[in-house]
């Protein structure tokens, strides 16, 4: 639970390299991250504009064994949003629906979001 904290602070105090070096202590520690702990990293670097980041964590879950929810992917989707990626966040509403893991109005508000950013008025339609 410390651990997770500490991420979550660092993820208030924008400091997503800080809640990446929380995760990592974990992982290579006796206390194992869980999906709390990578919720919190991955919006750290939504936070920040780093979409790639939080896809490189979004991505590494299931090799610890960890189950994104609808949380991790909308956390995901707004980081694409805010970076700009419409398309990555098309493609993950996408893999959600394949993973089985249930949309919600969070998710689909990022994803029409990341299309008006990127001028695909027609796909925002599309998706309400």
């Amino acid at each position: 639970i410390a651990y997770n904290a500490a991420i979550s602070a660092c993820e208030k105090g924008g400091q997503w390299q800080s809640a990446l070096s929380v995760l990592e202590v974990m992982s290579k520690g006796q206390v194992q991250p869980d999906e709390i702990s990578y919720n919190a990293a991955i919006s750290a670097c939504e936070k920040c504009g780093c979409w790639h980041m939080a896809l490189e964590l979004l991505g590494a879950m299931p090799h610890a064994a960890i189950k994104p929810s609808a949380i991790t992917y909308s956390a995901a989707i707004s980081a694409c949003e805010k970076g700009g990626q419409w398309e990555l966040a098309l493609r993950l509403l996408r893999e959600m629906g394949m993973s089985q893991v249930d949309s919600d109005t969070i998710t689909y508000g990022g994803c029409i979001s990341a299309c008006e950013k990127g001028g695909q008025w027609q796909l925002a339609l599309d998706l309400l």
